[in-house]
């Protein structure tokens, strides 16, 4: 498929970090016990409510000669959550985390492991909401197994906690916080129902998309992220289907873990803007809110780029991410609209407001949105009435 390149004469100026080793593969989940035998003696393994896989990894961990203590993390990591995370940690003198669990896991793991370095409390390096202030140490090792596929949050270097109080999410972030390894094993995702598939799924391909569009964006990371909405494009739908078929799920989970590492170079928008609001006021699965708005925001996007600058490099990257998507070479944009539409209807998510999110919540959701730090490099500046509108889009389309 030629795709066309994109030329500037523009000064190129960039960084990327990612996690110091990568282990992907078919049962590569044997390697994760052998591998902390040499990052430390007693280990926090965080897991999630169902922790089937964990009982043998201890006793892989016991066979190294380790100690183990697990935790399990139910639902989104919270404050609260963190800090009898972090309690425990502290009591059993752990010197090492592994995470094994989905995104609200990982992000427990990689909080807990910078927490156990630096002094202070949770508020002080809370970005928004805390004081924003820098890990001056490194975080605890930490090995970041992922059973879903969707985060990529075992190469990011943030970790996105909910306060419902202040009915937002927000991240402790810094570069510190990208996981030492990352051990991505296909299999463990192979257990994960379909609607939940389709969920973390549509979180990667938002992810890819939005790093893709990004004004941060750059060569590397449009790189990453052609070969993830590639992988994206030919699988999401088929795994949806068969989850047993394990070429997909092993699609599925590059796709996820390549999308980690391109948003961690080149920033999101606004779909993650409004979702870190929308998740925060109300109980609705972040992958879910992704699903709901990617179209919307992904047209009001290309419809005011068209308005503004007609021949711009990224209007040329939308009729790139349209050939990608649909697999025909001669796609425009309109055709991959079109897609993005007709794969999100496929899934049968539930409307925003089958969660509780009503049109009186719109403009608080618009005004808070604005200031999140994903909307920044969203590739247009949206106002509140663009960002109601989407809104209001979200909840037309379908009908």
């Amino acid at each position: 498929m030629a795709l066309c390149p994109i030329k500037t004469d523009r000064m190129m100026q960039f960084e990327f970090a990612t996690a110091r080793k990568i282990i992907f593969g078919r049962n590569s989940l044997s390697k994760v016990a052998p591998l902390a035998a040499g990052l430390g003696d007693r280990a926090l393994l965080i897991t999630g409510r169902k922790n089937d896989r964990a009982g043998k990894i201890c006793e892989e961990l016991q066979h190294q000669g380790m100690e183990a203590t697990m935790y399990a993390v139910c639902g989104e990591p919270t404050a609260p959550t963190v800090m009898d995370a972090l309690r425990v940690a502290r009591e059993r003198n752990c010197d090492l985390v592994i995470a094994l669990g989905g995104g609200s896991v990982i992000d427990t793991g990689k909080a807990v492991a910078a927490l156990l370095t630096n002094e202070g409390e949770l508020f002080d390096y809370l970005e928004i909401i805390g004081r924003a202030q820098n890990f001056k140490n490194p975080p605890l090792p930490c090995i970041a197994v992922p059973t879903t596929a969707g985060t990529g949050t075992e190469v990011t270097a943030n970790a996105v906690l909910k306060f419902p109080e202040q009915g937002r999410k927000v991240s402790l972030r810094g570069s510190f916080m990208i996981p030492s390894y990352a051990v991505v094993d296909p299999e463990l995702t192979r257990t994960m129902a379909p609607a939940l598939t389709a969920a973390t799924g549509m979180d990667a391909l938002t992810q890819l998309i939005e790093a893709f569009i990004s004004r941060r964006a750059n060569p590397l990371t449009d790189a990453l992220c052609r070969e993830g909405l590639a992988l994206a494009a030919r699988s999401l739908a088929r795994v949806y289907v068969d989850g047993n078929d394990s070429d997909a799920r092993e699609d599925m989970s590059l796709a996820a873990l390549l999308s980690g590492m391109a948003l961690a170079g080149a920033g999101l928008g606004a779909v993650h803007g409004l979702a870190a609001i929308i998740g925060g006021m109300f109980d609705i699965p972040h992958g879910v809110v992704c699903a709901r708005l990617l179209y919307p925001v992904t047209e009001a996007n290309f419809r005011i780029l068209r308005q503004e600058e007609n021949e711009s490099l990224l209007m040329i990257k939308g009729n790139d991410l349209s050939r990608i998507l649909t697999g025909k070479p001669h796609a425009e944009l309109p055709d991959g609209l079109a897609w993005l539409r007709d794969l999100s209807a496929s899934f049968n998510f539930p409307f925003l407001h089958d969660f509780g999110l009503q049109e009186k919540d719109f403009r608080t959701i618009a005004v808070k949105a604005g200031k999140s730090s994903s909307i920044r490099s969203n590739p247009v500046k949206f106002s509140e009435e663009d960002l109601v509108r989407i809104l209001e889009m979200e909840r037309s389309q379908d009908k």
